[in-house]
């Protein structure tokens, strides 16, 4: 008897795969709108001329009972949202109601292409509802498979990087696998490629069938008939899916026979592996229904290839199914030994006697220990049963079709929704934590940019991180958009600084300062979209010289700071992008672009780095109102490219368009000063002369540079930097022309942990130099002994326990080189072991000497 009623034709009525599946499946009716009603009943007395398109509504003889009444669903549907008078929406939906096995329908004015598509269509819907499913029952599978085959789930720790390059679905498997097996004991040590897998295999699938329901959405409440191009649209969708499920069928096959390995008890592990044999599907036949899936698809036969994905994913979901009969086989290997030891060879049921030995308790995750106790009372509500009818009805139990199994999801849902571990927290999009290795990188880059700043007479300043937002508007160009925004407080309008230039100018001009050399290393925040190496809060390090002072002088000492940056955090090659502001606005005067758009087009230019010219130009022609040969003119120049001398030479030569600009005349003259003073200082071989830069800031009045990384890892520029003449005398009575540097110290760190990674490097997360081991449970010993290390100015931690091994492991995590071991005969003898952990020598020396021998040892 069906469950519930799904209604057709209305106003805010709509179809989804859910709906047609419980009418494919029989536990739900169809019910026509009342407001269809007396139409389609009134045509069924109305004679019909056949027309040359009407066709006879034959179900495909390749369907499934089940995708034939979703086929006859969605065909329903699509007639009623047609509106065309006709009997037949009324003969298909008491068809449907009736619940026949075979079904006969007369002539409908429907065409044999949507014949096909109502076909792909209702296979597709079935195939939505039961991917959902079968992706979340994956989970529980894997999660019991981890703790069958007490296996390192480390690999579930995936968190989201923050930085846009994270598999959404990955981060959010992980997080499910962590919910099903908190507090689990069960897990082990075991790495096993199957279920390091999990999270990208399983992601994968979640991935496809959120892409696949997304589409049905769409495409079952169409009502434009026989829509062009929807069959391509859902098979482009479908064959991922299908690529995804066979994956998934294989990884979890992998798990299934390795569960199937570790049941204890001959008589349990024959008996399983015996059924399991017979009846799971083989990795070949999951290969062979993918490719028969394939080839159908290329054929565009798109309805069969619906059908046949369909059949692939029956095959994946018993294979998944078979994975967690045999996972719980082990995990509940003791119990079904009974089962198997009480059953005689001629098959007469016995007592089995009670052991003496206590079971050994089993320690499962918050989650799997829930969801395990319901499979088990499901199973037990049977009774007694023998080892093949508990297999039999386990797989029964996990039959998609059947109404027990949408209960058990529905559990299984509420188990992992309500489990505290889901509650754990995490970091918005586009942020890092900083575990200790990192950590580790930072400090150490942090020392060396503070080394280099104040070797150049720099003093250090910090800001507030907000500022007034009046402050920040209108400094950045089309970037002011990326500014964080603070909510009103009550009298002031703030907002997150976007850099430390803003915040640094704002200080000069509000004290007055006439000249100022100051460095800053500080948290900024932007809007932006996550990207590899584009986060929403990243440290800068800035450095800026503000004054009058010698012409280009500052410009050449920031360009050279810069240098030694990059070449002292010896992150590989790397290449100073160098342009003039001035030189700039002459290119934009001399291709005959607007003086008011000057800005807009620069903002255009500085993205060439990212995209093609012809992009580019399509923006700057389109988008902001230049003339076609206005575009291909700046093309003419932004090409221009190469050695700083040698092309300012080319500039600079007789009948050169920027010698007839006042202001690129300038500008060429003051590259000249910086150019030589480069050279002299050998480090011109860094810096590129590139017409093309354009840095979008509008506050940039003069020399303009950025750094790019020329190694493998992508992040993008590195550093920039200008002059900017005018910014300060935004905020005060007077100009003070200054010019900076900022390094993108995030992407720097990016590449030395790349740098680390290639060369299987692995920083050492403290300084300790000494671990004082206490073998045993004195803490007061261990507060005397490291206390004394402490005065001594020595770099040491403690360890209390009485297992020997956990000291070992501790000083090994943390790379520490030298022990201070105790034991019960040392306290007697008054001597103390000393251990080279690198050398892995040992000496004893007397109490009262182990201060000042290790301060020997460690700084010779």
């Amino acid at each position: 008897m069906a469950e519930a009623s799904i209604t057709l034709g209305g106003k805010a009525s709509s179809l989804s795969s859910s709906s047609i599946f419980a009418v494919a499946t029989g536990r739900a009716q169809v019910r026509i709108d009342s407001s269809l009603l007396d139409r389609l009943s009134s045509s069924k007395t109305t004679t019909t001329t056949t027309t040359s398109f009407k066709h006879r509504i034959t179900v495909p003889d390749f369907l499934t009972l089940e995708e034939s009444r979703a086929f006859l669903i969605v065909l329903l549907n699509k007639l009623l949202l047609s509106n065309a008078p006709s009997r037949i929406p009324l003969l298909l939906s008491e068809t449907l109601n009736s619940n026949p096995r075979t079904f006969h329908c007369e002539d409908a004015d429907v065409t044999e292409d949507e014949l096909t598509r109502s076909a792909l269509l209702g296979v597709s819907a079935i195939l939505d509802h039961r991917s959902a499913a079968l992706s979340a029952f994956a989970d529980v599978a894997a999660a019991f498979s981890c703790e069958a085959l007490k296996a390192d789930v480390t690999a579930f720790n995936l968190m989201d990087s923050g930085d846009g390059h994270t598999s959404k679905e990955e981060v959010a498997v992980a997080g499910d696998m962590r919910v099903l097996l908190n507090g689990s004991k069960s897990v082990g040590k075991n790495k096993i490629r199957s279920v390091e897998r999990v999270s990208k295999v399983h992601g994968s699938v979640r991935e496809q069938a959120k892409a696949m329901h997304s589409r049905m959405r769409v495409e079952l409440n169409s009502g434009v008939k026989g829509a062009a191009g929807s069959e391509e649209a859902v098979c482009t969708v479908l064959l991922p899916l299908a690529a995804a499920l066979r994956e998934l069928g294989e990884c979890s096959f992998a798990r299934a026979r390795s569960n199937l390995e570790a049941v204890g008890g001959d008589g349990l592990k024959l008996g399983v592996g015996e059924v399991f044999g017979k009846e799971c599907p083989t990795e070949d036949g999951l290969s062979s229904g993918f490719n028969k899936a394939v080839n159908l698809f290329l054929g565009k036969e798109y309805d069969k290839f619906a059908h046949e994905v369909s059949v692939l994913l029956a095959l994946v979901w018993k294979v998944v199914a078979w994975e967690a009969v045999a996972a719980v086989a082990v995990l509940e290997a003791a119990d079904l030994n009974e089962m198997v030891q009480g059953v005689k060879e001629n098959g007469e049921n016995v007592k089995v006697e009670e052991k003496e030995k206590k079971k050994k308790k089993v320690v499962l995750g918050k989650g799997t220990s829930s969801i395990l106790a319901l499979i088990k009372e499901r199973l037990q509500s049977g009774g007694d049963m023998v080892l093949g009818t508990w297999v039999a009805d386990f797989l029964s139990f996990l039959d998609l079709a059947k109404p027990e199994f949408n209960e058990f999801s529905l559990k299984v849902k509420d188990v992992v929704e309500s489990n505290e571990g889901r509650r754990l927290p995490k970091i918005p999009k586009g942020t890092r934590d900083f575990a200790k290795e990192q950590m580790t990188i930072r400090k150490k880059a942090f020392s060396i940019i503070e080394e280099v700043f104040e070797r150049h007479g720099a003093t250090a300043l910090d800001t507030p991180v907000f500022e007034l937002r009046e402050t920040l508007m209108g400094k950045y160009g089309e970037d002011s958009k990326l500014i964080y925004d603070l909510a009103d407080q009550g009298g002031e309008l703030l907002s997150l600084r976007y850099d430390l230039t803003v915040p640094f100018a704002r200080f000069v001009a509000m004290n007055g300062l006439a000249s100022f050399k100051r460095y800053q290393i500080a948290k900024v925040y932007r809007r932006d979209n996550p990207s590899k190496g584009r986060y929403r809060e990243f440290y800068q390090c800035d450095f800026d010289i503000a004054g009058q002072s010698e012409k280009m002088a500052p410009d050449f000492e920031v360009v050279r700071i810069l240098t030694e940056l990059l070449d002292e955090l010896d992150i590989g090659e790397y290449e100073i992008k160098l342009n003039h502001r001035k030189l700039l606005d002459g290119m934009m005067q001399i291709c005959g672009v607007p003086p008011e758009k000057f800005r807009t087009i620069c903002s255009s230019i500085d993205k060439l780095d990212k995209q093609s010219f012809q992009q580019i130009r399509k923006e700057m022609v389109e988008e902001k109102g230049l003339t076609s040969e206005t575009a291909d003119r700046i093309e003419t120049f932004v090409k221009e490219k190469g050695s700083p001398l040698a092309l300012l030479s080319k500039l600079k030569q007789e009948g050169s368009d920027f010698l007839k600009h006042d202001g690129a005349k300038e500008a060429l003259k003051e590259l000249e000063i910086l150019f030589t003073a480069l050279e002299k200082s050998k480090r011109i071989d860094k810096v590129v002369f590139d017409l093309s830069l354009a840095r979008g800031l509008d506050y940039y009045t003069g020399v303009i540079f950025e750094a790019v990384f020329k190694g493998g890892t992508q992040v993008g520029a590195i550093a920039a930097g200008g002059r900017y003449d005018n910014l300060i005398g935004m905020f005060g009575s007077k100009q003070v022309p200054a010019v900076g540097v900022s390094l993108g110290i995030e992407r720097v760190f990016t590449i030395m942990e790349q740098q680390q990674k290639d060369q299987n490097q692995v920083a050492r997360p403290t300084k300790t130099e000494v671990l004082v081991s206490i073998v045993g449970n004195d803490l007061t010993l261990a507060a005397e002994l490291a206390g004394e290390l402490w005065d001594a100015g020595v770099k040491a931690e403690f360890l209390v326990n009485k297992r020997r091994t956990k000291h070992f492991e501790y000083a090994k995590e943390l790379r520490i080189p030298w022990m201070v071991l105790v034991y019960e005969q040392e306290i007697n003898e008054g001597v103390v072991q000393l251990k080279d952990l690198e050398a892995n020598t040992d000496i004893k020396i007397p109490r009262g000497e182990f201060v000042e021998e290790l301060r020997r040892r460690l700084h010779p």
